[in-house]
């Protein structure tokens, strides 16, 4: 456990507040994010994977072995917005629940704001005012879209691939996209037919990286402590924190310079010049390119 002296904390309820400002831009949310002094050793836990993998069911029972004692401990549960209404589907997250009162737990649930692969410069923005807050752990449940999450390797310190039996009959697509972000591999509801199986192939396909398998059935919690041991031993110093910046930077940078491109606006643009015959979608976007 870090030195607690040391850390700025904040009530939770300044931090709701704060959380509301960046995530609403806010007046004051561009000098809030500038006046933020960042806490270097607070891990980001990235816990990704498809839908119906139990990840929420597994936050919860890391929440449970992570706390010890005084461990203050974040939680960013990123739901998916609708790429037709622009509304999100934000959950209720009902098996975190028990601790929605807890003194030491925080949960935020938060759309992806079109982003494919879960995560965006808002949610980047997000986690930054969580590390200035004196947690000791952010846990960001990503929502599970297919390998376009591979996005949450650029801002997580170490990221979890959370999947099922189910997914062995997928294995050499995962072997081609998510496969290459995780830093371990949890099989969860390892209580189904194939397990085991599946568990072994993915050891297999990750034996040159000496990456960890586990198998856990989050409902009971089995399992759950030997993940929680992985997070708490692993190596944060083995980081590339100037990559990790580089990609924070990136990504910031190319959403700023994208804010004054209105979705709806530029569809009813597209809408017009594609009743001229011979519309071209490219010559369309450098005429834009132009005038910005």
């Amino acid at each position: 456990m870090r030195n607690k002296e040391n850390v700025n904390f904040k009530n939770f309820r300044e931090v709701s507040r704060q959380l509301t400002i960046v995530e609403n831009e806010l007046t004051g949310a561009e000098e809030l994010l500038k006046s933020l002094t960042i806490d270097s050793d607070c891990p980001i836990i990235g816990i990704t994977g498809p839908p119906g993998a139990g990840k929420s069911t597994l936050v919860a029972k890391l929440i449970d072995k992570l706390l010890d004692g005084s461990a203050r401990i974040a939680v960013l549960a990123i739901d998916p917005t609708s790429p037709f209404s622009f509304g999100s589907l934000l959950g209720d997250r009902i098996r975190m629940q028990s601790y929605a009162t807890h003194e030491n737990v925080f949960i935020r649930s938060i759309a992806t704001r079109g982003s494919l692969g879960g995560l965006s410069a808002k949610i980047i923005e997000l986690t930054d005012v969580l590390k200035a807050s004196g947690f000791d752990y952010i846990l960001l449940e990503t929502v599970g879209v297919g390998q376009s999450e591979v996005e949450i390797a650029g801002l997580a310190d170490i990221t979890l691939v959370v999947l099922v039996p189910e997914s062995g009959d997928e294995i050499q697509s995962i072997k081609s996209g998510i496969m290459e972000i995780g830093d371990a591999f949890i099989v969860n509801k390892s209580d189904r037919e194939g397990a085991e199986q599946f568990a072994n192939n993915l050891q297999q396909l990750t034996h040159d990286r000496s990456i960890p398998v586990f198998r856990t059935i989050a409902t009971n919690g089995e399992g759950v402590s030997e993940v929680a041991l992985f997070i708490k031993n692993f190596d944060y110093n083995s980081i590339s924190h100037s990559s990790l910046a580089t990609e924070k930077a990136w990504k910031l940078i190319q959403e700023k310079r994208m804010a004054d491109i209105d979705k709806k606006m530029l569809q009813e643009e597209i809408t017009e010049a594609s009743k001229v015959n011979g519309f071209n979608i490219y010559k369309f976007v450098e005429s834009k390119l132009k005038r910005s």
